[in-house]
């Protein structure tokens, strides 16, 4: 017979806790982008359950880690299908709070025929996150994955608690924001696609420039001091490496549909990986990108 729960006990432990962004996602098909100034009409619009912190929550969760979500929706109708959504998923949304007078942040999504996506985010209640409401996530958890779509502080606080509980960072930069060296110096690893990995090294605005090459992760990691540096490279795998050396991990082949989320995915999947017993960083980078491989070939976030 198993006893009933008390207060006092101590919390489950967990796995990962995500730190990041949780949106209500609007995707529109479009032949192609808009220029400046240019309306382009698409098919559409559909929504679906997104944020980059909430998809790598259901990531990880999926893989079979023991997850919780540290976030904030509002108190409106598209935080509350959030918040079941994740759920649903296997998500512990003890530490979502729900924030009166706010709305839940939306992503604006444009696809085209190749797959790609552009994203414009509007963050609503994921900008009210505090530093008590990460601290308290981040007790007790083997990984804290934290996410910039919800600022720079938030991400900070993250990394302090995981240093002081002796949690592994895995830190994403997607958006990239300035964040302080220490932080980076902390991440193992740091996550980041193509067009963040020149960001980094270069600077904001810098993936726009014509014939800006993509840097190594091992260029990375001597850039910003960072235990180790996974960039992801879409079809052609991730490149991996630490402060002893680095390797390509290649990706398996598939037929694209949508690429939106596949990085979120991956961050995911990995941090699942890595709060397991015996692994190693190129194992889970391979295991987090077959999951991204598969999340391509259909449609969604998720």
């Amino acid at each position: 017979m198993t006893r009933p729960s008390d207060p006092s006990d101590p919390p489950p432990p967990v796995d990962v806790v995500v730190v990041g962004g949780i949106n209500q996602d609007v995707f529109v098909h479009v032949d192609r982008r808009p220029g400046p100034g240019e309306t382009v009409v698409g098919r559409g619009p559909r929504t679906g359950n997104g944020g980059k912190g909430a998809n790598m929550a259901v990531a990880a969760a999926r893989a079979g880690a023991a997850t919780a979500m540290c976030g904030a929706v509002g108190d409106d109708g598209a935080g509350r299908e959030q918040l079941t959504a994740l759920t649903g998923a296997g998500v512990d949304v003890a530490h979502v709070v729900t924030r009166a007078g706010l709305g839940t942040g939306v992503a604006l999504i444009s696809i085209t025929p190749d797959g790609e996506n552009a994203i414009v985010v509007g963050p609503g209640a994921n900008a009210s996150l505090a530093h008590d409401d990460v601290v308290a996530a981040s007790a007790g958890a083997r990984v804290v994955l934290a996410q910039t779509e919800v600022g720079a502080e938030p991400v900070v606080w993250a990394a302090e608690a995981a240093a002081a509980s002796g949690a592994r960072l895995v830190l994403s930069t997607a958006p990239v924001v300035p964040l302080p060296a220490a932080v980076l110096e902390a991440a193992d690893p740091l996550v980041v696609n193509a067009s963040e990995a020149i960001e980094v090294l270069h600077g904001p605005g810098a993936a726009a420039e014509p014939g800006s090459a993509v840097p190594s992760a091992a260029d990375l990691v001597r850039h910003t001091g960072a235990r180790s540096v996974v960039v992801t490279l879409g079809g052609a795998g991730a490149d991996v490496a630490d402060r002893h050396g680095s390797t390509r991990v290649p990706a398996p082949e598939v037929q694209v549909v949508d690429t939106t989320g596949a990085g979120d995915v991956f961050a995911g999947a990995l941090a699942a990986r890595l709060a397991g017993p015996d692994s190693t960083l190129m194992g889970a980078a391979a295991a987090a990108l077959a999951a991204a491989s598969e999340s391509v070939t259909r449609l969604g976030a998720r």
